[in-house]
């Protein structure tokens, strides 16, 4: 049984029915390989300011001298 369900490309925008598509969630290859180039392009980009922060962070702990790694730094 084959459900019905009309969505609309994310890419183009363009109805088509959701399950009946080999390139979903896109209605075509072409769309799908179009938002693939963006992400490859790097037009997307996924915010990563808590990445930042948190490499400062990091920075500023390396920066200290009294700083000695050990192995008991990794243990359980």
């Amino acid at each position: 049984m084959n459900k019905l369900l009309k969505v609309q490309c994310p890419q183009c925008r363009a109805s088509f029915l959701y399950y009946e598509s080999e390139s979903r969630p896109f209605c075509s290859e072409r769309c799908k390989m179009i938002d693939l180039g963006h992400w490859f392009e790097e037009s997307y980009k996924v915010p990563m300011k808590e990445y930042v922060e948190q490499t400062q962070d990091n920075e500023e702990y390396e920066e200290d001298e009294n700083f000695q790694e050990s192995e008991s730094d990794y243990e359980d």
